[in-house]
């Protein structure tokens, strides 16, 4: 009963507990902070390099485009009409056509213009000019997508199809280059095993850019090709993958029914890919583009298109008449043969270099 009066054991302390280890550092030493600033800084330096690219693009498209019909076209135009008539609007139409610019388009732009100058929005020449630039951006804005890479498809699969001689493979070359500039690995395939040499042109590209290019050389199956590569890609981790197919009339059905069989083919190991079908378009082959254009869409469901050549003999117009009919991405436009003339589609820069100077009030 005297239990209480007796000495209580002492408790025994607990042991301190350890202090909280600071956060560990992400594999390779950097910490969580390190990989966050090297992001900010990556993200930062890609923005001042499109943007250094963007002022070169338009000083490039200049020098190119205006030396285009469509350039000389309306160059004196506004200077031998300098009243607001209807002779005014008539060369306006002519030039725009003439430029492969397209019935439909052109007559857009035209029945506009007369309509607002009926209603005495023009105070004069010089007000008509900008109301024809402003008319011609609208057409191009809504088309100027630039392309992304989808960070969560892995690898990120491109198609790139189009017809005969456009500069597909070359395309191909350029835009791994563009991609290793941007931080992103990649891998080709070469799925054109029609045309001779071909396999082998892609891999002079890839040589040139150090990357891999898987080939199962001339008269292979175009859709073992490319599955065989979105393998290799998926298995090395790759970021991009860029599959060639053969170049192809529109017009030949059993080679535009191949290509649909290569998109089956490269579903069956992701259901999303390809990502992105891209056409590339000769920008000299004027309203022909139109036609090329429908038939690859229903075939194989074009998501983007490049057009090239536009240093050549190319009109210009036809971008117009592209963007009016599909409203499709103009992802870039090709001014000339070296890498860096593969460029991101500028709108402004593109109608600024067709068009004259304004002319003087």
């Amino acid at each position: 009963m005297f239990d209480f009066l007796k000495k209580k054991p002492e408790k025994t302390p607990e042991p301190a507990k350890p202090a909280a280890k600071p956060a560990e550092p992400a594999r390779g030493g950097f910490s969580p902070e390190d990989l966050a600033r090297a992001f900010t800084v990556h993200q930062e330096e890609k923005a001042a390099r499109l943007e250094a690219e963007r002022a070169e693009g338009r000083e490039a498209m200049k020098g190119v485009l205006g030396g285009s019909l469509f350039a000389r076209s309306l160059g004196g135009l506004f200077q031998r009409n300098p009243k607001l008539d209807e002779d005014l609007l008539d060369e306006i139409e002519t030039a725009l056509i003439t430029a492969d610019m397209g019935v439909p388009a052109t007559t857009e732009v035209v029945e506009r213009l007369r309509k607002r100058m009926k209603d005495r929005d023009f105070a004069d020449v010089p007000a008509l000019f900008r109301a024809l630039r402003n008319d011609l951006l609208a057409m191009l804005r809504p088309v100027a997508k630039p392309l992304e890479i989808d960070p969560a498809a892995k690898p990120f699969v491109i198609l790139t199809v189009g017809v005969n001689g456009v500069g597909k493979t070359t395309t191909i070359g350029k835009l791994a280059r563009r991609f290793q500039l941007d931080g992103h690995s990649l891998m080709l395939a070469a799925g054109d095993t029609f045309r001779a040499a071909a396999v082998e042109q892609l891999k002079i590209w890839g040589e040139r850019n150090n990357v891999h290019v898987v080939a199962q050389g001339q008269d292979a199956d175009p859709a073992s090709v490319a599955y065989d590569g979105l393998q290799q890609a998926r298995a090395r981790g790759v970021d991009v993958l860029i599959a060639d197919t053969a170049g192809r009339l529109h017009t030949q059905q059993g080679l535009m029914a191949e290509l649909g069989k290569i998109r089956r083919v490269l579903a069956k190991l992701d259901e999303r890919a390809p990502h992105e079908v891209l056409m590339v378009i000769d920008g000299t082959t004027g309203q022909n583009a139109l036609n090329q254009l429908r038939q690859f869409h229903a075939a194989v469901k074009v998501t983007g298109l490049v057009v090239t050549k536009l240093d050549g003999t190319a009109k210009g117009g036809v971008v117009f008449a592209l963007a009016r009919e599909f409203g499709l991405p103009i992802r870039f436009i090709g001014l000339g043969e070296k890498p860096e003339d593969l460029r991101i589609f500028d709108p402004e820069g593109f109608v600024d270099a067709l068009l004259p100077p304004p002319p003087a009030a």
